[in-house]
């Protein structure tokens, strides 16, 4: 059955022929180099029953956030957000997110990232600097989008606890190893952020670290963890599209996502897929209730 109101609450657009994307040149990604564009979005979203999405930066560029703004506002309410990017560690932070605000789109910008994980300092989110910046984001009312490596969620953690009134949303669960090891030194510090109770967590971005030729099952772990110390109300999903095409296709990350949300009620589900993400970015109510999800195998 095809699902109604599904929220995508991580997917990015780009193309290589306009912007340089640094983080593009590991090995692998070669198959990303190519545009996806809005329509490639409208196209992927309407066959998978995606009713709304929230666009996420890519490149420390405003340049990037103001064209994302533009084709948000375009989109006839499929973008029904964008989390943008400023520089944190800079003097005019609330100057910089009120110049986004009043231009055009600027109504829906919800939120702020950093690509904090190719920050090759482990404290970078405790400088004070960045700090500040993040008091910033918060002080305007806007979701701070956390993409960190597991080493960085101690200082992930101290920031959430020295903002406790800011709204954080940790990206890919922080991209757990999927060894014993390192899972169970991940778990360990998840655990101490999901204890902070403005922290909210994507489902997203996982399928991409199974291993080549990996189950799924590999994942189940992760998720009932995240579910353990989160709860599926402060749980959000994303498709991470297009980097997910490099594990499989826009709706086979929506099936594969349900699939390993099967044990959780109806009600766990569609806050999950849906009510969390439209509370924590303001998204309008949607249209119509969701009333089932796509089958998966057994």
């Amino acid at each position: 059955m095809n699902p109604a109101g599904i929220v995508d609450a991580h997917h990015h657009l780009w193309d290589p022929a306009r912007r340089r994307y640094p983080w593009m040149r590991r090995p692998g990604l070669e198959p990303l180099h190519r545009p996806f564009g809005p329509a490639d979005l409208v196209r992927e979203a309407a066959a998978a029953g995606v009713s709304a999405t929230v666009l996420v930066q890519t490149v420390a560029e405003t340049a990037e956030t103001r064209e994302f703004l533009t084709a948000a506002a375009g989109s006839a309410g499929l973008i029904a957000a964008v989390v943008g990017w400023v520089d944190l560690s800079g003097a005019a932070v609330a100057d910089d997110l009120a110049a986004l605000r009043a231009g055009p789109g600027g109504h829906l910008l919800r939120g702020v990232r950093h690509q904090v994980e190719d920050e090759p300092d482990p404290d970078w989110l405790r400088r004070a600097d960045v700090r500040r910046g993040a008091a910033a984001v918060a002080d305007a009312g806007l979701v701070h989008d956390l993409l960190v490596r597991p080493d960085q969620l101690p200082a992930a953690t101290a920031l959430a606890r020295e903002l406790p009134g800011a709204v954080l949303v940790l990206d890919h669960a922080a991209k757990p190893p999927l060894d014993p090891d390192g899972l169970a030194v991940w778990r360990e510090r998840v655990t101490d952020l999901a204890r902070c109770g403005g922290v909210f967590c994507k489902v997203s971005g996982l399928f991409t670290l199974l291993p080549p030729g990996g189950e799924d099952e590999l994942l189940e772990p992760v998720v009932r963890n995240l579910l353990e110390v989160f709860g599926p109300r402060r749980m959000v999903f994303g498709t991470d599209w297009p980097v997910s095409t490099l594990a499989g296709g826009y709706g086979d990350v929506v099936r594969r996502t349900v699939a390993l949300l099967a044990d959780l009620s109806g009600g766990e589900r569609d806050a999950v897929l849906a009510g969390t993400a439209r509370s924590v970015y303001g998204l309008a109510p949607a249209g119509a209730r969701a009333t089932g999800y796509p089958e998966v195998d057994g």
